[in-house]
């Protein structure tokens, strides 16, 4: 679902377990308030809440944010387009999911390695 060409727009996910709405609001250059919108229209977003309903996002969520947004903003879906999208492409969604992940820790741990060169 995310093309690599729009991946590179985005900054890289750290390894990170959660995130709050600001970070993720900054890795998937989407507004907060776009983030709490989208908790209501797609079921299969729900950040963990703690202490004073503050949003705890983890790994899979934000590649999920970032695939909304690119049906939304790149491919031009509409919300009831894209929630249809995600629903009903399971099995190539979660492949396209797990591509992704696989690419950010391959370039996660070519960074880390050429870090230890130094």
């Amino acid at each position: 679902m995310l093309e690599a060409g729009n991946n590179n727009e985005l900054p890289p996910i750290p390894v990170k377990r959660y995130f709050t709405i600001g970070e993720v609001s900054d890795l998937c250059r989407v507004k907060p308030h776009v983030l709490r919108y989208w908790e209501q229209e797609f079921p299969s977003l729900k950040p963990v809440k703690r202490r004073g309903n503050r949003r705890y996002y983890q790994r899979h969520e934000v590649i999920l944010i970032r695939q909304i947004r690119s049906l939304l903003y790149e491919q031009g879906y509409t919300i009831g387009g894209a929630r249809q999208k995600l629903s009903g492409s399971s099995d190539n969604g979660e492949i396209a999911k797990y591509k992704q992940v696989i690419q950010q820790m391959s370039k996660e741990l070519e960074e880390l390695l050429a870090l230890l060169k130094k």
